[in-house]
């Protein structure tokens, strides 16, 4: 069994996020299938390589994740995956799956020539780094993972239905967007509208359904007021935010996200050898924490390869305090 520790606080060394910093080298890369996607280096050009997975699917990256790293001793590779962010076509769900992320992740890396690298993902970066990391495992240098979702069956009806048993306000108002006819089929609803080319059909949907996440993605609702809000993109075109996440989740959790259920579980011998820190919060609402305690009791090695944070005044969102002290600390254990 890995250690947990009871919390985070004060007594970490780092008690908050690196200076703000400007990448050094962006661009956009031609991946294929009509896509291309937006990465960025910064921190150290000859320092240790981390990439860094962000979550929904469909999130995409923001200045603050950079911010995670030493920048005198990492070089920070960030890049919006297929469909948000600066990558276009934006909230494209043609041509994306998990196996086309993967795929492109390995595109980046020969695009700047690294060999191996710290693989850090949350949410649904949990999901993706474990899957890259099962299929190249020769390319990466560790894992640092927050908020792990595995993907499965049980852990997608429970963000759908079963989150109505802590915000039952939240998820009324979810359901109650949609026509009562509707209702018992959110998932194909709200897919439906947020696929419909008429902005005036999938605008409100996309917003129904981020605002719905954002309420459920802390510990206190608001408390990262003046914040990014968790889970929202910035959309280059100036159209309501929350069009990608909405439309990419909806399109990857009605395909099981692309991958046979317990995937990631069947495939963790894949990744003996390599060492995890896992980063949870104890009232993670979106990915409770018994998906991180298992990831943890099947990592290879055991005890001796994983380390599991528990942090017990925090929810889900990468900003609360107690987890990015938590991710702050955890990347500098893990530097050379």
């Amino acid at each position: 069994m890995c250690p947990i520790l009871p919390g985070m606080d004060a007594k970490l060394e780092n008690t908050d996020l690196y200076p703000a910093l400007n990448p050094k080298r962006s661009g956009m890369l031609d991946v294929g299938d009509g896509h291309q996607i937006y990465w960025e280096q910064s921190g150290n050009p000859d320092g240790q390589p981390v990439i860094f997975l962000h979550g929904g699917p469909g999130a995409g990256c923001s200045p603050t994740h950079r911010r995670f790293f030493d920048p005198a001793h990492y070089r920070i590779v960030l890049f919006d995956q297929r469909g948000c962010g600066k990558s276009t076509p934006h909230a494209s769900i043609e041509n994306n799956t998990t196996d086309d992320l993967i795929a492109d992740i390995e595109i980046l890396r020969q695009h700047l020539r690294i060999e191996r690298w710290l693989v850090f993902g949350g949410s649904w970066g949990s999901t993706l780094a474990l899957a890259y990391g099962i299929h190249h495992p020769d390319r990466c240098r560790d894992f640092v993972l927050r908020g792990i979702f595995l993907g499965t069956a049980g852990e997608l009806d429970w963000f759908i239905n079963g989150i109505a048993m802590i915000f039952p306000e939240a998820h009324r108002d979810f359901k109650n967007f949609l026509p009562a006819g509707e209702q018992d089929q959110l998932m194909e609803s709200y897919y439906r509208r947020l696929t419909d080319p008429n902005p005036e059909v999938h605008l409100p949907a996309a917003t129904s359904w981020s605002r719905f996440e954002s309420l459920c993605s802390t510990l206190l609702p608001g408390s990262l007021a003046g914040s990014a809000p968790p889970h929202r993109d910035n959309p280059p075109n100036g159209t309501m935010g929350g069009l990608a996440i909405s439309r990419l989740e909806t399109h990857y959790f009605r395909n099981s996200m692309f991958l046979e259920e317990d995937f990631i579980i069947n495939n963790l011998d894949k990744l003996d050898g390599q060492r995890a820190m896992i980063i949870q919060g104890r009232y993670d609402i979106i990915c409770p924490p018994v998906s991180a305690d298992r990831l943890a009791r099947h990592w290879p090695g055991g005890a001796n390869a994983v380390t599991t944070m528990i942090v017990n005044d925090a929810g889900h969102s990468a900003l609360e305090p107690g987890i990015r002290r938590a991710l702050v600390q955890a990347t500098d254990q893990f530097r050379s």
